[in-house]
């Protein structure tokens, strides 16, 4: 014998209307605060909650399209969870002035003149950081340590030259928020390191 389930209305909701649905729920700002899963998860039950009060009226194969839409929204959920979990766990601010990159002191501060020449300020404000970090690193006064962030970096050359301490804080506060906040540098900036490289590397 043949079984022949027929569909007498359309399931609710559809997978494109449950995609819509998901990414405008997860684009309010409260899912960026700290009960993040907390507030996913209750969503998910509310949501499931509907699906199954309308699957009841539905037949077997609306109920069984309503459970495989509810099984991928979990899927992208614990994706989404997990990505933003990831975000939240990197740290801001405390980025790296010192790289595995092998290069001197001295083609690091040829490539920050030539950006700065070029007009390329971001460029020339952090590379010129790195030129005064690495020409301290060749001179002894800053330990060879790649990942050593831009703030370590400040305050153990603060210990070498106290007289500099603020003006070596507040380049490295530029340096990260240029590098990894998207903020623009100007020229005046940009010339001030390289400036600064030079008089810190005439001290004896």
């Amino acid at each position: 014998m043949n079984l022949t389930v027929v569909v007498t209305g359309p399931i609710d909701p559809s997978p494109d209307e449950a995609r819509s649905l998901m990414q405008r729920e997860l684009l309010k700002p409260e899912y960026y605060e700290d009960d993040l899963i907390l507030r996913l998860l209750n969503w998910l039950d509310r949501l499931l909650s509907r699906g199954i009060d309308a699957a009841i009226d539905l037949p077997a194969v609306s109920v069984f399209a309503a459970m495989l839409i509810a099984v991928l929204l979990m899927g992208g959920l614990a994706w989404l969870v997990s990505r933003a979990q990831g975000a939240a766990r990197a740290p801001r601010g405390t980025h790296a002035v010192l790289t595995d990159e092998v290069i001197t002191a001295a083609q690091l501060r040829a490539r920050a003149q030539a950006a700065l020449a070029d007009g390329r300020h971001e460029d020339a404000m952090t590379d010129g950081f790195r030129a005064l970090a690495v020409r301290q690193v060749e001179r002894g006064r800053l330990d060879n340590s790649p990942g050593t962030t831009a703030q370590e970096a400040a305050r153990a050359l603060g210990g070498e030259y106290p007289s500099f301490r603020t003006r070596i804080g507040g380049t490295a506060a530029l340096f990260d928020a240029v590098m990894y906040g998207d903020r623009a540098a100007s020229r005046d900036q940009a010339a001030d390191v390289l400036e600064l490289d030079d008089e810190i590397g005439s001290r004896r």
